[in-house]
């Protein structure tokens, strides 16, 4: 998904005008696909946890500094 996404960046990047809004809202589908992705991953781990909520926050952290453009609903998800 992430390579998906980053396809789709770069797609809308070189598309012309004509091209760009469809494009665009593929990548922002891509970004919402992989968002749900990670946060289904994220919330079936934190379930066997004890303690889940600082596993949340360090999840969340780890999203923004590494897949930027998922991190901006992970914490909504």
């Amino acid at each position: 998904m992430i390579d998906e996404t980053d396809a789709r960046l770069e797609a809308y990047n070189r598309a012309g005008r004509d091209e760009a809004e469809e494009l665009y809202g593929d990548y922002l589908d891509a970004v919402e696909t992989g968002t749900e992705l990670l946060a289904d991953m994220r919330d079936h781990y934190a379930q066997s946890l004890d303690e889940p909520d600082g596993y949340l926050r360090e999840f969340n952290k780890a999203v923004a500094r590494r897949l930027p453009p998922f991190a901006l609903e992970i914490e909504n998800t």
